[in-house]
């Protein structure tokens, strides 16, 4: 068995699936045990990381909530800055914004101004990709700011949701790798 079939065998080994949440024919991906299990946790840090080194990237930005939990300890782990992509209204000065579309309505993200520059390169993370609405808005925001993107590196694609096609002119080229497609 070749080392990534091993990591995604741990990986998707980690991830509970619960029924019915957060409402009824959802099936969601629950990935606190994988945080839970110190190799798994590993595992996820180091491919994340490697792909930090393979693009080139300066900075490493998590995508508001899980995106934190995972793309901390990846910039600290490649030597690069992290920057949280928050929900309006939760950063504190000067802030760039992005609104978007949600299937049920409409969101907006921020992102401190003062944090990118012309001189980034930007790899996004974030734990699922399903209908790519959020990271859409985090690359166009990216844009706006003046960086650019590096690529975007999720732990799990949705991919009967389709969310890579909504983000293929967004990317200008950047590379979208997942860990694990379901």
């Amino acid at each position: 068995m070749t080392e990534l079939a091993n990591i995604e065998e741990l990986l998707l080994s980690r991830i509970r699936d619960v029924a019915d949440y957060p409402e009824p024919g959802v099936m969601f991906k629950d990935i606190t045990p994988l945080l839970a299990d110190p190799a798994a946790f590993t595992a996820l840090t180091d491919a994340f990381a490697g792909i930090a080194e393979r693009t080139g990237a300066t900075k490493v930005v998590g995508l508001e909530a899980r995106g934190f939990i995972l793309g901390a300890p990846v910039a600290v782990r490649a030597g690069l800055g992290f920057i949280p992509v928050r929900k309006a209204g939760k950063l504190p000065g000067a802030t760039l914004s992005q609104a978007y579309d949600l299937e049920y309505g409409s969101a907006e993200i921020e992102v401190h101004a003062e944090d990118l520059s012309a001189d980034d390169r930007v790899l996004i993370v974030d734990d699922v990709l399903a209908t790519g609405g959020t990271a859409e808005a985090s690359i166009q925001l990216i844009h706006r700011a003046g960086a650019e993107v590096a690529g975007v590196a999720v732990l799990m694609e949705l991919s009967f949701l389709d969310g890579r096609a909504r983000l293929e002119a967004a990317l200008r080229g950047a590379p979208l790798e997942s860990l694990l497609t379901v």
